[in-house]
Formats: structure tokens, sequence, C-alpha cells
């Protein structure tokens, strides 16, 4: 329920007239005032409830110092608004103990030096406080309308922060768990002052319960999403403590952001299993008729057009439990989020552990210029390594091109992500034995040139085959090979010796340097399992 100060309270004009003088509690004049009641009674305290404002002409009330106190005393602990004599019934002058107790309890005591009618007081503040509940009202009709309808339009997260800054009047922020802007409407102050060292001014501000009211930084805060997955808070600039409706307002709003989240999540999974069953017939065989217009109507379109694929492999470098997931599935949103950004279609899904794409371009479109801007696009959002297949001009070929960006990605070594996208004419052998990863004959090859090293490694504790490692990947300085084991030359050297009577050849020859170099590439893009 709203409520007017005692200060509102004496500024009416009914009170005006009677020369209101504040003798204590001067500080407190902000306390909200739920009803005004006139009462001559000394044990008047118990009947009053929290917020509500005495008049008295003070006729009833106790004489001596101590029992003055105490009538203040039982005031302040019912969490009166405030205590109004009217002088000349009773005192001319208010007592000295009844303004001392008042003042040190922090409770308004106020004189009026003219005679005033209660009833027209009460009336005038009842028709005040009756009128700022029915505004209170209308408020929250408005906002319970506003919402019903943006739930039934399936609104997203643009459409309920607009709405919220509309209502408010104020800058609003939606911020994710870590305290990082999301995105924010501003209001009719300067946002980049509101926004300057968010994350750092955010991280200081604690929500208990539900939502709070910051009073250092003017912030109304509301978490969203249920205690054990919460995901993100709403801030409403509120300088001055918020009224219930702008606590109704941002938790609604709150409410709809979540809802909107659930939602979207649950078309999200629809989709994406989809988009999957699509990939995968693609890969299998792209000229099914069937399979091409049901890709239409999950709006790629084939007709008169190229498509590219594309791999996204994200960086697992999280040390936590289900990091692999959690950048599986970002890497996913940020795809599918910069597609739409650029009004792109394409199919996204995840496979073999790998972001998988096709993007479906109209023939005059320069194909290697859309997919690095989309690229470019994902990488700002989630830190992947990016592969693309060549473009290819009929559906016919739509497998080659998803499995070409594969291969690029299988042989790309697992360097910093960056928003550069990697081509089959950037992978060269790399990509060739990508290409026969799956070969068995590859797998035959590299056990033919490794299984010596790494039986003498396992039986004896050494370290030949990363000598090995360390020979073909510096090929022309042996002392930068020796320091990227981090051992001393002669070391190296005498591990090289032993090395190549182990092979039973000379690793100064250049074809047989040549052939564990292949070796090794090839175990390493197949991770171990060439062997």
């Amino acid at each position: 329920m709203t409520a007017l100060s005692v200060a509102d309270v004496l500024a009416t004009p009914a009170l005006r007239a009677a020369g209101p003088t504040v003798l204590a509690g001067a500080d407190a004049l902000d306390k909200r005032v739920r009803w005004v009641h006139s009462a001559e009674l000394a044990d008047i305290a118990p009947l009053l409830r929290e917020g509500d404002l005495l008049l008295s002409t003070g006729i009833a009330m106790p004489d001596t110092s101590d029992e003055l106190h105490q009538f203040a005393t039982s005031l302040s602990e019912g969490d009166a608004a405030g205590l109004v004599i009217e002088l000349g019934r009773r005192w001319q002058h208010l007592p000295r103990s009844l303004i001392q107790a008042c003042e040190q309890l922090g409770l308004p005591l106020v004189a009026l030096t003219s005679e005033v009618r209660f009833a027209a007081v009460i009336q005038a503040v009842g028709e005040r406080l009756i009128a700022s509940q029915l505004t209170e009202l209308r408020e929250a009709q408005r906002v319970h309308d506003t919402f019903t309808e943006l739930s039934i339009d399936e609104a997203g997260p643009e459409e309920i922060l607009a709405a919220v800054q509309r209502l408010s009047g104020a800058t609003v922020v939606l911020e994710s768990e870590q305290h990082q802007v999301l995105d924010y409407r501003s209001g009719p102050d300067d946002v980049a002052d509101f926004l300057a060292n968010w994350t750092t001014r955010s991280r200081h501000v604690r929500v208990e319960g539900r939502t709070t009211w910051d009073s250092d930084l003017g912030w109304l805060v509301t978490q969203i999403g249920k205690r054990e997955r919460r995901w993100g808070r709403l801030v409403v600039q509120t300088p001055s403590p918020p009224p219930e409706r702008m606590v109704a307002l941002v938790e609604r709003a709150a409410a709809a952001l979540a809802l909107h989240r659930l939602h979207d999540r649950q078309r999200d999974s629809v989709v994406r299993r989809a988009h999957h069953e699509l990939l995968v017939g693609l890969l299998a065989d792209p000229t099914v008729p069937d399979l091409l217009r049901r890709c239409e109507v999950a709006g790629l379109p084939t007709e008169r057009r190229h498509f590219v694929g594309i791999t996204l492999r994200p960086r697992i470098d999280r040390a936590v439990e289900g990091g692999g997931a959690l950048l599986i599935d970002e890497a996913i949103a940020a795809t599918v989020h910069s597609a739409h950004e650029m009004q792109l279609p394409a199919l996204v899904s995840e496979l073999d552990h790998n972001v998988r794409a096709l993007v479906s371009l109209p023939r005059s479109v320069d194909a290697d210029r859309v997919v690095d801007d989309l690229a470019a696009r994902v990488a700002r959002r989630v830190a992947v390594l990016i592969g693309a297949g060549r473009p290819a001009p009929r559906p016919a070929e739509i497998d080659r091109t998803l499995r070409e960006s594969h291969q690029v990605v299988q042989s790309i070594r697992d360097t910093k992500a960056d928003e550069r996208v990697h081509r089959l004419d950037d992978v060269h052998l790399r990509g060739l034995l990508a290409m026969l990863a799956e070969d068995d004959r590859v797998a035959t090859f590299v056990d033919r040139e490794l299984a010596a090293l790494r039986e003498y490694d396992e039986h004896y504790g050494s370290h030949l085959t990363d000598t090995v490692r360390a020979l073909v990947t510096h090929p022309t300085s042996k002392a930068e090979a020796a320091t990227s084991l981090r051992v001393s030359r002669p070391v190296f050297y005498d591990r090289l010796a032993k090395a190549s009577r182990v092979i039973g050849a000379d690793l100064d020859d250049p074809d047989i340097r040549a052939s564990l170099h292949v070796a090794l590439l090839a175990d390493e893009i197949t991770g171990g399992s060439a062997t």
C-alpha cells in the first residue's frame, strides 16, 4: 500500500494552516503514514498500527515526566509514524520531558499553534491516501495487462526490457550471473555514468531474498530464475526508495524473462534436434528429395543456392565438470545468434563433439566473405577454432563441403582460437591426413613407423618418441629441438643416436625423417586412434 510521509501530511492545507512546528524527530519526517487517527487516551498505543499518525489535544496524557516518557516509548515501540498535539486545550507549551523523549526515540513530535478540525485533517489525508492507492492499483493493472500481452506474444528480452523502461521511466539493465551487462534500455539520465564500472559495482550488491534496493547505488535489483538455477539479475535505476508498484514491476519482468528463457530452451531443443537429423541425413545422402524438402521447411533454401559447411571446435579449457558440454552449447547459441543477426539461413547442431553448420547463400554472394563475417561474430562470443569447406554449387555436394570443414578443423593444431576461418588451402599435409584418418592403411603405416619407439619408451621409461617429434618439428636446428624438450644438446644427440638404433634407420636421411613426420602427424590428427 502506498503511504504519504509525515512531511507530506504536515504540508496538507488543513495542517499547514494550523502552524505546525516540529519539536522532535525532525530526521524522521520521511516516515511513511498509513493513516491518521485522533484520540484522547493515555494507553492508545496498542490500538494503533504501524505507520499510524496520532492527532491529540493532550488532555488525556499523563502528567509526570516518567509517564510521558513511557507514553512516547509505547508509540515508538508500536512503530507509530508520529505524534501531533494541538496546543491550547492542555498545554500552551509541550513539556520538556515529552520533547526529549521523542527526540531520543526518533519519534516525530509536532505542535499545532492554532486550532484545527481533526476530522478535516483525517478526511484530507485519507482522500490523498485513497487517491494514491487507486493510482497504485491502476499502475498494477497496467503492469498486469502489459506483461500478460507480452506473455501471449511470447516476447523476448528486448520487448520485456522496453516495457520495464516505459513503465518505470528509468534506465533498465539485464545482467548475467557473472555481472556482465547483457542488454539495457536507457532512461532520461546519462546512461554512460550509470553503466560505468558496472561489473565491479554490481558484485558488491547482495540481493537478500528475491529483490533488494541498494540505497548507495540507487539500484533496485531482482534475481532471475529459480534459486538453484539463477542466471541473471534485472536492475532498475531507482535513486529514492521504490514504491511497491516498482518492486512488483521488476519482479513481474524477471518472471517474464525466466519464462521466455524456459520456452526458448524448449524451442531450441526441438529445433536443434531437427537440425541434427537434417545434417546427419545430408552427410549420408544429400540427394534424397524428401530430405531437401525438409530443409526448405526448416528454413534452409535449396533452390538456386550454393552451400558452405562449417565446423567449430570450442576450446575446452575450463577445469569444471561438464565444461565441454557447456562450451558446445555456448558455441551453438553463438552460431545461431550470429546467423540470425546476418539473416543467414543455417542448420546448426552438434556432431562428434563439434558444432557443425551448413549455410545457404544466393549464388551471387561471395561465400568466403559471408563465412568470414559469421566466424568473426561467433568468435566475439565464444572461443572456437573454425574450419570451412569449399562452397558446394548444388545440393548434391553438400556432404562434401560438410566433410571438408570437419577435416580442416581436425587437422588444425590446437592453437589459440581467433576469428580466422581455416580452409583446405591452409592445412596442406595435415588436411590430406585428416581426409585419410579413417583409412586402415594409415593406421597400419603409423603403427609400422612408431611401434618400435613406443615399445622402447614403455619398457625403459625413455622419451625417444618425443625426441623424434622435436627433431621433425625443428628440422633446421637441433639446438632449438633440444630447447623445446628442455634438455642439453649432448643429451639430445644421445637420444637421437639411441632412437636411430631402435628403429634401425638413419635419422639424417630425409626420407626417414619425412616418413616419421607423417606418422607423427597422422597419429596426432587421429588422437592416437591410428595406433
